[in-house]
């Protein structure tokens, strides 16, 4: 069963950089999978908010529930209720492909197949995909890189190979960055790329069951036991008989450093490292950085708060909530009236002015983007009585694209690539601004350098991403020094 929503591409422009998708996925015994699932996507909301859907498999039926909008949207008690058995998969999206939005909702299912699969990154090169199913005939036309790694395992399952067989052929082929769950009718199986450029983690439920996760935080809501990450280059494969790991191919660790600014809930575990502490560890190196003196420190909620709180401590200066976010305002698919252009950040964000009036302001950002929503938040922030204004961002300036799963504007959008840190500085109009430098970004996390996927700030892609080098990248980006 398939729910289907019409899609519309009139969304407000946002300027932040959005991750494509969360996945999770349970294993269970006497269990009703789905449900957990649907907590576990519960959870997972922050990582994709444009539609998400669950797979259930009850003895050799697959059953497919999704549509587009948010988890507390899309499903209801009598689609859960149709959704039956021990094993379940489910994805949430942020999509970033035109055409028809409903068409590309995970988990991915063809009717008579034999698995369901979701799927968390981005594949930038698919040229080899797409040859090899014309090469067997398949028309790989309107596909999409998570569908086109189906329709490659597919075509080896119904040649007769087990589905943990499959991924073994199909892996060397898939070039890129991807977190796959898959399931079959009493099979969950989990396959991180060999880098580990986007998180998955292995929890334990206490009837002998397994979870699989984009991020730890959604085991918490299942009373789920947090085991281990899948390491880069592993499949892990659960079963009746237990969980069996195989070595697909040497990993080399490169998580997404992103994850650790904006991506990721604080309250999530990443490399052994609690999300939250090293957000308060990047704003207590930013003051150490940026000795900026002013009344007090005003977060960009959600992400900055951690960081706020970790300047504030090293500063000594206060903080408080003077941005208020409205947390029911998500994507919108309504589009403002011309006269109304400019309410995109004022439907976020308002102002509490009693906090403001007559006072130096450090207001706190996890990074700068496009530029255009920071410029708001300083005409906010000065229109609600502050005397200065001074923004400080706890990463280094954004001057790459991302092409392993993340929304990025082309780099001819990204403010950074384009312009000093003065020149930013005088497009928002604050009085100052202050990025974290490279070296304190990587001290925050209290973990080496090579551990991490960089490309927002180095343009160093450890993932080939093919022709987009070339035409997408430009490497003599104005020089900052930060």
């Amino acid at each position: 069963m398939v729910k289907n929503f019409s899609c519309s591409l009139n969304s407000l422009e946002s300027d932040s950089l959005h991750e494509k998708c969360g996945v999770f996925g349970v294993y269970g015994k006497d269990v009703e999978a789905a449900r957990l699932v649907y907590y576990g996507l519960w959870a997972l909301q922050h990582r994709g908010q444009e539609s998400s859907g669950i797979a259930s498999a009850n003895e050799n039926l697959i059953s497919v529930f999704k549509g587009e909008g948010l988890v507390s949207h899309v499903y209801t008690e009598s689609s859960l209720s149709l959704l039956k058995g021990s094993v379940a998969i489910g994805h949430n999206r942020y999509s970033t492909s035109g055409g028809s939005c409903a068409k590309h909702i995970q988990p991915i299912y063809e009717e008579g197949s034999l698995f369901a699969l979701a799927h968390n990154g981005n594949l930038p090169i698919v040229t080899n995909l797409q040859n090899f199913l014309i090469s067997k005939g398949i028309n790989p036309n309107g596909s999409n890189d998570s569908e086109l790694m189906y329709k490659i395992l597919n075509y080896y399952v119904v040649k007769g190979y087990s589905l943990e067989d499959a991924v073994k052929k199909c892996f060397p082929m898939f070039i890129g960055s991807f977190c796959l769950i898959l399931m079959s009718e009493n099979k969950l199986i989990a396959v991180r790329d060999s880098y580990g450029i986007r998180p998955l983690c292995i929890g334990k439920l206490n009837n002998e069951g397994y979870v699989f996760s984009s991020e730890s935080c959604a085991l918490d809501i299942i009373n789920a036991e947090y085991v281990r990450e899948v390491n880069p280059g592993e499949m892990v494969v659960v079963d009746k008989n237990g969980l069996k790991s195989f070595e697909l191919a040497k990993g080399t660790q490169k998580l997404d450093i992103f994850e650790f600014v904006y991506f990721a809930r604080p309250d999530s575990i990443l490399l052994g490292k609690r999300v939250n502490e090293v957000r308060k560890s990047l704003g207590r190196i930013l003051a150490k950085e940026a000795r900026v003196k002013g009344d007090v420190i005003i977060p960009v909620p959600d992400s900055s708060i951690p960081a706020s709180f970790g300047y504030s401590q090293q500063a000594k200066i206060p903080v408080d909530f003077g941005l208020i976010k409205n947390r029911y305002v998500h994507r919108t698919f309504i589009k403002p009236a011309q006269s109304l252009r400019d309410l995109g950040v004022k439907m976020k964000l308002n102002t509490i002015p009693e906090i403001f009036k007559g006072k130096e302001v450090l207001v706190i950002d996890d990074s700068i983007v496009r530029g255009t929503t920071s410029k708001k938040i300083v005409e906010l922030v000065k229109n609600a009585g502050a005397r200065k204004v001074h923004m400080l961002i706890s990463s280094p300036p954004v001057r790459y694209p991302d092409f392993y799963g993340i929304d990025t504007p082309d780099q001819n959008e990204l403010i950074a690539a384009n312009m000093s840190v003065e020149e930013i500085r005088n497009y928002i109009e604050a009085d100052s601004l202050h990025f974290l430098s490279y070296k304190g970004l990587i001290e925050a996390t209290g973990l080496s350098e090579n551990l991490f996927t960089t490309t927002h700030f180095t343009g160093i892609y450890p993932i080939d991403i093919g022709e987009r080098n070339d035409i997408n990248i430009r490497k003599n980006f104005v020089k900052i020094s930060v």
